[in-house]
């Protein structure tokens, strides 16, 4: 019996956001995000956000990461797919996991779901996660050159999935 305490997943809850507005300011770079940096008010849920589009990580109740798992667009015809919008860890975590761990959740979440396709969006310089996508069978898909322009460089948009 092991006295590690256990890293858990679960469904995001509306009390978490205050913790997951924290991380995802802490964790805000143009490596990943094509998003303006969250202002220090920002909600972390919002109409378009809500609590049961995320999955958090968490151990010993501190949150160390998240995952949003949506459609990937209202269409009945994209119903069978889920896209991942947004995947943090903390830095204190990283390299532990956790953004593996939140990675096959994901996975089984949209199995549970009933879809069968889950789909990404990673910067091409973002080196580090497309290494995590692929070493979970995701695939490259197409290839958007130059298609953001952020901190000054053009950047490649790669669209990534996997049957699930």
């Amino acid at each position: 019996m092991s006295d590690t305490p256990a890293l858990r997943i679960r469904p995001a809850r509306p009390t978490d956001a205050p913790a997951l507005a924290r991380l995802d300011r802490a964790t805000w770079s143009h490596l990943h995000s094509v998003s303006p940096r969250p202002a220090p008010d920002a909600p972390f849920f919002d109409a378009r956000h809500l609590p049961e589009d995320h999955l958090v990580a968490e151990l010993e109740d501190r949150l160390l990461g998240y995952i949003r798992l949506v459609p990937p667009t209202s269409l009945g015809a994209t119903a069978h797919v889920r896209q991942i919008q947004g995947l943090a860890v903390s830095e204190e975590a990283r390299g532990r996991g956790v953004g593996r761990a939140l990675l096959r959740a994901a996975v089984e979440e949209t199995r549970r779901q009933g879809a069968r396709r889950i789909t990404l969006r990673v910067l091409g310089h973002n080196a580090p996660a497309r290494k995590l996508y692929e070493s979970e069978g995701f695939a490259v898909e197409g290839i958007l050159p130059e298609e953001m322009f952020l901190a000054g460089e053009y950047v490649d948009d790669i669209l990534m999935g996997r049957r699930v």
